[in-house]
């Protein structure tokens, strides 16, 4: 079954975090609290569902309505830690530009979304004399939920994805490239979150979108719900009362996909430092980046001043000074905490692949949370 983002299946009980009374940082949100709020960005989601063994999906970002091979932003990815696959990354780094849309989908499966994406765009009129394509995949190991080894993304999925793309609200939790993904050993999936940056500081806005699949201890909003919850990392290993009888223990491994977008004009060295700050929103939520966990940061711009014509000799940019980046390196950084929380929170319980992966209990996060002074809605 090949099921749309806003299609997935209801969500019961499940809520953001700031209906938990979670809102990180200082600064306000966006319109929909989503990487869309950066104006001209939309957000395409299908997810895969098959028999007792298909549970995942494909997340495409788009970075403007127009063609982004033509029209190009300015781009770099921070490598937090490299266990993982990301098609296209070298290339982005080394020209600083997106040439394509951003697709998520899973490991074993990148290879195939980057072909259809190519084939997606290769068939655009004005591609025809186009010999060289820069098609950006990212992924993230659902092969707990999901039977991976088939392979089952299939182009008809990608094409669906990024022709659907669209504005407005993004569907969070198990859905699209989230629909097969783990987080802290709960069900993890997509989530999103955005800041808009007050007119003295200017204006700008940052949008966030996470496809969450890794581990750690938990923390939400400083409070130690993983430990207060009894689910987190390395926990066997630390109730081991004699050497030699810990159980096989997590190690926090797994992945995740931050993708970062702003309206601000900045060039690709200063989007690689705000990219570089993801990885302080995700050590917010109780990630040490482990040895099994590729963790990755996308950032791009899509301020006007700094598009760049495919075919131009030369680029004229007016872009922001390092000295007015701190604001924006604020609220990427709560951004990326913010969207993870809605990642888990939001997520679903979900069944396949022989195994089931329940949702975190929202009810007994609230208690965590009064306890350290949180107060979330009842």
């Amino acid at each position: 079954m090949l099921a749309a983002g806003p299609l997935q299946a209801a969500q019961g009980e499940r809520v953001r975090a700031r209906d938990l009374g979670v809102a990180p940082g200082i600064f306000a949100t966006g319109t929909h609290n989503a990487i869309t709020d950066v104006a001209g960005v939309r957000v395409g989601q299908v997810s895969l569902i098959e028999g007792e063994s298909v549970r995942t999906g494909v997340t495409a970002i788009l970075p403007h309505a127009g063609n982004a091979y033509r029209s190009r932003v300015p781009a770099a990815v921070h490598v937090g830690n490299g266990y993982g696959k990301f098609v296209g990354l070298s290339q982005v780094n080394e020209l600083g530009e997106l040439e394509t849309p951003i697709v998520l989908t899973c490991t074993l499966c990148v290879w195939k979304a980057a072909d259809a994406m190519a084939e997606w765009m290769l068939a655009k009129p004005e591609m025809a004399s186009v010999r060289s394509l820069n098609a950006l995949v990212g992924e993230t190991n659902d092969g707990g939920l999901n039977d991976i080894r088939a392979r089952p993304v299939s182009a008809a999925a990608v094409r669906q994805a990024l022709e659907s793309a669209s504005d407005g609200p993004v569907a969070e939790g198990s859905v699209g490239a989230g629909t097969g993904t783990e987080m802290f050993g709960w069900k993890g999936g997509i989530g999103t979150s955005s800041r808009k940056l007050p007119d003295s500081l200017g204006g700008w806005t940052v949008g966030v979108l996470v496809q969450g699949n890794y581990g750690g201890v938990l923390q939400v909003a400083g409070a130690p719900v993983g430990q207060a919850l009894n689910q987190y990392a390395f926990q066997h290993a630390v109730a081991a009362t004699d050497a030699g009888k810990g159980l096989a223990d997590d190690s926090g491994d797994g992945s995740i996909i931050i993708v970062i977008a702003t309206d601000a004009p900045l060039s690709d060295r200063n989007l690689r430092r705000l990219a570089s700050r993801g990885m302080m929103g995700l050590g917010r939520t109780g990630s040490s980046a482990s040895n099994g966990s590729g963790d990755y940061i996308l950032a791009f711009s899509t301020n006007e001043s700094v598009r760049r014509a495919f075919d131009a000799p030369r680029h004229s940019t007016t872009e922001l000074a390092n000295e007015s980046m701190s604001a924006v390196f604020q609220a990427g950084v709560d951004a990326v905490e913010e969207a993870i929380y809605n990642a888990l929170f939001m997520a679903t319980t979900v069944s396949g692949n022989g195994i089931t992966v329940e949702a975190i209990d929202l009810q007994r996060v609230r208690q965590v949370l009064r306890r350290h002074g949180i107060n979330p809605q009842p």
